[in-house]
C-alpha cells in the first residue's frame, strides 16, 4: 500500500478490558495527526480506579482462563493464529498506523505490520521449547528449576512504531503464559486496539491482554504501581525510565525491563569499503523515521583523512528525501510526531549552533508550504563532546560530526557519560572491528552495517543509563518467567 485517504479511516477509540472496547474516562486527550497537525480524535484517560479495573480483570483471567496452563503446543498456536491474522490485516492495520503516527504507510506495509506478526510467531515457538531444567545434584537428590509466568506484566511502549514495539512487549510476555496490560503512548494509541480485538478472534482468552490508554503521569504511573503487576517492561525516554523504576521500587520492588534513550555513534576508518554505500548507510540510520529512533546513528566519527568526502557524499544522500505525509505516495521523510518536539529539535541545534557548530546542511525547519511538524535533515560540523547536540538525545534528523586520527581517540570520543544503546563500525580490518566490539560500551554493535534485521534472536538493549535487561531473543522470553528451585530428597 502505498497511499490511503485520512479521512476515510473509521478510528475506535477507548481502553480495550475483558475482551471489549471500554471508553469511559474521567478526562480525554485529543489526538493530532502529525502530518497535518490535524486533531482527528481523542482518548479516554485511565487514571487509577480504570487502571486498577483493568489489572485485576487481567488477574482474574490469568488465574481463571487457564492461559498459563494450558498446553504449551496449544499456547503457541493460538498465538501464531493471532500472528497470521495481523499479517492478513495489513490493509486496516497499515492506514490506521500511518493516520497518527510518523510511519508512512508504504513502510508500515512492508515492515512494520510483517515485522509485528513475524515478532509474535517467533516467541510463539519458545512456549513449548523453552522452560526449567533437571541440575546436577548427587546421587539421592533430584533437583530442578521450574519456569512460571509472573502473572499480569505491565507493558509501556512508545510512539514511534507503535505496532512493533507493543509487538516487543505482549509477544514474549503472552508467550511464557502471562496476561498483559499495555498502555500505548498517548500520541499513537489506536493500532494497538486493533492488536487486541485480533488476540480475541485468534483465541487468546479475553482479560490476559487488555489496553489502557493515557498520559504518563496518571495512566503509566498508577500501571506500574499497581500491587497486582508483577513485572514492568517500557520502552522510552531515560528520564521517564528512572521514574518508572523508582515507582516500582516505591511500590513494592518488582523487576524492570527498561529500553531507552540513545546517543550512538557511526565510526568510519579510512580503509572503509564502498564510501558511497558507507554514506548511504549512514544517512539512512539518521532520517530513517526522521531519526526517531532509539538507536538513530546521530554521532558520525570519522578519520579525519576522508571527513570531508564523506560529509560531502551524506549531505548528497540527503537531498534525495522527500518530505511529505505518511498518507502521501512516495514519503521518504516523514514528520517529527509533534510540534513541541519539532521546537525541542529546532531549540537544541540554535543552541549548538551558538556555542559553535556549524550547519553543514538543514539546521531549520521543512519548508513551510509543507503541513506538518517537518525537520530538514541536519549535519553539525565544528562540535566537542560538550557541545549540547552531541550531549543530548534529539531524536530527530540531526548528525554531529567528529574527527580522529588513531583507534585511541575513535574511542574515546565514542565513549558518552550517559547513553550506550548502539555503535557502528566501518572497517575493511577484521581485527580492529573486533577490538572495538570489545572495547565499545554498547548493548549492541554493528560492523559494516547499521540497523537490527529480522533475527529476533539476536537481543535488543542498552548499557549505562540506556536500560536494564534486553528485548528480543531468547533472554526477552526469560525476562518473562521466574525460576523456581525444587530439591526432592530420593532416600524416603
Amino acid at each position: 500500500m502505498d497511499q490511503f485517504d485520512p479521512g476515510a479511516v473509521v478510528v475506535k477509540s477507548g481502553h480495550f478490558i475483558g475482551g471489549s472496547l471500554v471508553d469511559e474516562g474521567a478526562s480525554h486527550l485529543d489526538v493530532a495527526r502529525p502530518s497535518d497537525g490535524v486533531a482527528y480524535a481523542s482518548v479516554p484517560v485511565a487514571h487509577a480506579q480504570m487502571v486498577d479495573r483493568a489489572v485485576e480483570n487481567a488477574s482474574h483471567a490469568f488465574r481463571e482462563s487457564g492461559w498459563a496452563r494450558i498446553a504449551p503446543r496449544e499456547r503457541a498456536r493460538i498465538l501464531r493464529r493471532f500472528a497470521d491474522l495481523i499479517a492478513a490485516d495489513t490493509a486496516t492495520l497499515a492506514p490506521l498506523e500511518a493516520l497518527g503516527s510518523t510511519r508512512p504507510v508504504r513502510d508500515v506495509s512492508a515492515w512494520d505490520v510483517p515485522f509485528t506478526a513475524e515478532g509474535i510467531r517467533f516467541y510463539a515457538e519458545f512456549a513449548d521449547k523453552v522452560g526449567g531444567e533437571v541440575a546436577a545434584t548427587d546421587h539421592d537428590h533430584l533437583g530442578m528449576t521450574i519456569a512460571e509466568p509472573y502473572g499480569v506484566v505491565g507493558a509501556i511502549a512508545p510512539w514511534n512504531f507503535p505496532l512493533v514495539m507493543a509487538s516487543w512487549k505482549i509477544a514474549p510476555a503472552l508467550a511464557a503464559g502471562n496476561a498483559v496490560v499495555l498502555k500505548p503512548s498517548e500520541m499513537t494509541p489506536f493500532s494497538v486496539l486493533r492488536l487486541a480485538e485480533l488476540a480475541i478472534e485468534a483465541g487468546i482468552p479475553p482479560g490476559i491482554f487488555n489496553v489502557v490508554q493515557g498520559d504518563g503521569a496518571n495512566t503509566g504511573d498508577a500501571l506500574v504501581r499497581h500491587p497486582r503487576v508483577a513485572k514492568v517492561t517500557f520502552t522510552g525516554s531515560t528520564r521517564a525510565g528512572a521514574a518508572i523504576m523508582a515507582a516500582c521500587a516505591q511500590s513494592g520492588t518488582k523487576p524492570v525491563t527498561l529500553e531507552l534513550g540513545g546517543k550512538s555513534p557511526q565510526i568510519v576508518f579510512a580503509d572503509a569499503p564502498r564510501l558511497d554505500e558507507v554514506a548511504r548507510r549512514i544517512a539512512g540510520a539518521i532520517t530513517g523515521n526522521a531519526g526517531q529512533v532509539c538507536v538513530a546513528g546521530s554521532r558520525l566519527l570519522v578519520e579525519r583523512t576522508i571527513a570531508d568526502d564523506l560529509v560531502s557524499r551524506i549531505a548528497q544522500a540527503f537531498t534525495a528525501l522527500r518530505a511529505g505525509a505518511t498518507w502521501a505516495p512516495g514519503t521518504t521523510l516523514p514528520p517529527i510526531i509533534s510540534e513541541a518536539q519539532a521546537a525541542r529539535i529546532e531549540s537544541i541545534v540554535e543552541r549548538s549552533v551558538a556555542e559553535g557548530a556549524r550547519a553543514y546542511c538543514g539546521g531549520r525547519r521543512a519548508d513551510a508550504s509543507v503541513p506538518g511538524a517537518f525537520y530538514q535533515p541536519t549535519i553539525l560540523t565544528g562540535v566537542t563532546s560538550e557541545t549540547e547536540a552531541v550531549r543530548a538525545e534529539i531524536f530527530g534528523p540531526v548528525l554531529t560530526v567528529q574527527t580522529f586520527e588513531t583507534e585511541e581517540e575513535a574511542l574515546a570520543l565514542a565513549s558518552h557519560p550517559d547513553y550506550g544503546l548502539a555503535a557502528g563500525v566501518h572497517t575493511a580490518d577484521l581485527g580492529r572491528a573486533l577490538r572495538f566490539v570489545r572495547a565499545l560500551e554498547s548493548g549492541t554493535v554493528w560492523v559494516n552495517r547499521y540497523g537490527r534485521t529480522s533475527d529476533f534472536m539476536i537481543p535488543t538493549g542498552g548499557y549505562k543509563r540506556s536500560g536494564i535487561g534486553k528485548d528480543l531473543g531468547r533472554q526477552g522470553y526469560e525476562a518473562h518467567l521466574r525460576f523456581k528451585s525444587v530439591l526432592i530428597d530420593t532416600r524416603i
